[in-house]
């Protein structure tokens, strides 16, 4: 497998209270960035040969506007090489996807678009401080259709107290009469240092009890599998194979990948290392002719490993047999947790069930020595 490219774009018209990413609410060190940007690119231009898919994320690229876009895109196809069945995605916001700016991503080469929809309630959309309504979802994915889209995928988020059972599975019936090729379906976390972890620390209740945090997961998977989606990782649901993210699939499978732009990861196969989270800090070290490094780490044949097993436990396509024969009662642990429904054999593959994927974090650890 080839490897993947990544460009994080940091800027939002806001910060929604349980977003991690690093990101900027504004766009006045667009120019900055960008500067830094095509100086990175030339600084990585040779270190792979070929790309097979291209990931731009944020924050919200579509937040940029088609002038810069063009910019990054001519730059990256300038000095990087692509296959030309390449997988070219954008996340985009619904509320920037008018026609002109849909016919232009399809213009400026975007095969892919990930749309951060989130919900189909409009009281949960304001809960989640999106600047979206539902409406304007439907009208986004008309233009993206319009403009000869035909591989579109729809974020959305549960597991949140203020989000009923009924409404959650309202938001997925309205989901699907879009018919989308792909659904990612997010249980709110809290990421430390967000606005709802610090609610969430000051005694305000935000998310679902585990049990019905749970019993929402399983019917979620249920009811897509249901109406002909595949459920191939936790949080991933596509209509065929084809519609699976590919580049994604990269970070599940350890295929290197290089990531460009503040706080973006890269991974060659055996060294992972991140840049610095600030436009700033990122623009001055280029200027200076240094790669925007906040850390590295070389991975162990042990860490690897257990990354592997977290890693292919989160997919259907699961871990080879083989690699769980390193902890001599791995047979025995592996027969009861086939007994106990969470894993079973597909093609000489330990893959996990429905049940399994709920505790994917912690089935690596059965196995570990």
């Amino acid at each position: 497998m080839l490897p993947g490219l990544y460009v994080h774009v940091p800027f939002c018209r806001s910060k929604c209270p349980y977003c991690g990413f690093y990101s900027i609410a504004s766009n006045t060190p667009v120019d900055a960035w960008l500067d830094g940007l095509k100086r990175e690119i030339l600084c990585h231009k040779d270190r792979f040969d070929q790309f097979d898919t291209l990931y731009l994320g944020g924050g919200t690229p579509t937040f940029l506007s088609t002038m810069v876009l063009k910019e990054v895109m001519a730059c990256l196809f300038d000095h990087f090489h692509f296959t030309s069945d390449a997988e070219i995605t954008i996340e985009a916001n619904p509320g920037d996807i008018n026609p002109s700016k849909a016919g232009a991503l399809k213009m400026l080469g975007f095969n892919r678009i990930n749309l951060g929809v989130q919900s189909f309630n409009d009281p949960i959309l304001k809960f989640l401080g999106r600047r979206h309504s539902a409406e304007k979802v439907e009208n986004a994915m008309g233009n993206l259709r319009s403009a000869g889209f035909i591989n579109i995928g729809l974020d959305l988020i549960y597991g949140m107290k203020a989000q009923s059972m009924k409404a959650w599975v309202n938001t997925l019936q309205r989901a699907l009469v879009f018919q989308p090729e792909h659904l990612s379906c997010y249980q709110l976390t809290l990421e430390k240092g967000t606005v709802f972890d610090r609610r969430s620390n000051k005694g305000n209740t935000i998310t679902l009890s585990e049990k019905t945090a749970a019993a929402h997961f399983l019917s979620t998977s249920a009811f897509l599998e249901n109406k002909g989606y595949s459920h191939y990782e936790v949080s991933n649901f596509a209509r065929g194979k084809r519609f699976e993210a590919h580049h994604n699939r990269k970070y599940w499978q350890h295929v290197p990948y290089l990531g460009l732009g503040p706080s973006a990861h890269s991974f060659d196969g055996k060294k992972r290392w991140w840049n610095v989270r600030s436009v700033r800090k990122y623009g001055v070290a280029l200027k200076k002719g240094q790669l925007p490094i906040e850390g590295s780490e070389i991975l162990t044949k042990e860490q690897f490993h257990l990354e592997s097993l977290a890693l292919g436990f989160r997919t259907r396509r699961g871990v080879d047999l083989e690699s769980l024969t390193r902890v001599p009662t791995s047979k025995k642990v592996f027969l009861m947790l086939q007994q106990r429904g969470l894993l079973k054999v597909d093609k000489g593959r330990a893959v996990p069930t429905r049940r399994g994927y709920l505790l994917a974090d912690s089935l690596p650890l059965c196995f570990s020595a």
